[in-house]
C-alpha cells in the first residue's frame, strides 16, 4: 500500500550545496580573469569557456529545481528557510531554489489502512485476533503535516489503541453479532481525534474476527446440537399436527 506522506529531507537541502559550489566555481574563474598575469589570448579563451560552461549548468540546474509539479490528488506543501510558506497544486508550480523547497506531497484521496488487535482478551476472556481496516481523508493539508509528525502513524496506533480498548469491554458474543455498530463506534473516537489534524475518517470497517480452534470447535459442536434440537422439535409438532 502506497503512503499518503511523502517525504523529503528538508534540513540539509542538497540545492544549497550544489548553489555553492557553482558560487565558488564562477568566483574561482572571475578572479583568474581578472588578476591572471598570463596575457596569453588561448589562456582567457579556456578561462572564458569554462566560465560560460560552468554558467550554462547552473542556469540549467537553476530552471530544472524552479519548476514542478503535483499530481491532481496531491498537494505540495512548501517551506522557505524551514517555515511554512504554502500549499502548491495540482499542476505545475514555480519554488526558488536553496530558498524554498518541498517537504511533503500529500495525497488528498480517500485512502485505506489495515490495522489489528492481536490476542486481545474479551470482556468474558476470551482471546481473539481482531483485523479492522480504516478509510480516511486529508482535508486541511496544513494542518495534517504541522500539527502531527507522521499522521498516518497517529492514525494507525490511535486506532489500534481504541480497537483493543473495545474489544475488552464487550464479550464475545457481542463483538461477533454487531461487527457494524462496533465500527461506527471505533469511527466516532478516531473522528473526535482527528479532526484538529485536518482528517475524516470515512468509516471503520471490521474485517475478521479469529477465535482459539478448541473455542470455535465448542461452537461449533454448540451450535450443531441446537440445530439438532429445533429440527426434533419441528418434526414433533409435525407429527403432532398430523396424528
Amino acid at each position: 500500500m502506497n503512503s499518503s506522506l511523502l517525504t523529503n529531507d528538508t534540513r540539509t537541502p542538497p540545492q544549497a550545496a550544489i548553489l555553492g559550489t557553482a558560487i565558488l566555481l564562477v568566483g574561482l574563474v572571475v578572479v583568474l580573469l581578472v588578476t591572471s598575469p598570463w596575457h596569453d589570448p588561448s589562456i582567457l579563451r579556456t578561462l572564458w569557456f569554462w566560465g560560460v560552461i560552468v554558467g550554462v549548468l547552473f542556469l540549467s540546474w537553476l530552471a530544472g529545481n524552479s519548476f514542478k509539479i503535483a499530481e491532481q490528488w496531491e498537494r505540495a506543501v512548501v517551506l522557505r528557510f524551514g517555515a511554512y510558506k504554502g500549499l502548491r497544486g495540482p499542476g505545475y508550480f514555480f519554488i526558488i531554489p536553496v530558498f524554498e523547497y518541498i517537504s511533503h506531497h500529500v495525497d488528498q484521496r480517500i485512502r485505506a489502512r489495515q490495522f489489528s488487535a492481536e490476542t486481545t482478551l474479551t470482556r468474558d476472556t476470551v482471546p481473539v485476533d481482531v483485523d479492522a481496516i480504516f478509510f480516511y481523508v486529508v482535508w486541511d493539508v496544513e494542518k495534517a503535516v504541522l500539527e502531527v509528525e507522521c499522521f498516518e502513524d497517529a492514525i494507525l496506533f490511535s486506532a489500534q489503541t481504541a480497537l483493543r480498548d473495545i474489544i475488552g469491554k464487550h464479550e464475545l458474543a457481542d463483538i461477533l453479532q454487531n461487527r457494524k455498530e462496533l465500527g461506527h463506534v471505533l469511527q466516532e473516537i478516531l473522528e473526535a481525534k482527528t479532526h484538529d489534524w485536518g482528517i475524516t475518517i470515512q468509516s471503520v470497517e471490521i474485517r475478521d474476527i479469529k477465535i482459539p480452534k478448541q473455542l470455535e470447535q465448542a461452537m461449533s459442536k454448540e451450535a450443531q446440537a441446537e440445530r439438532e434440537r429445533r429440527a426434533r422439535i419441528i418434526l414433533g409438532t409435525a407429527e403432532t399436527e398430523i396424528s
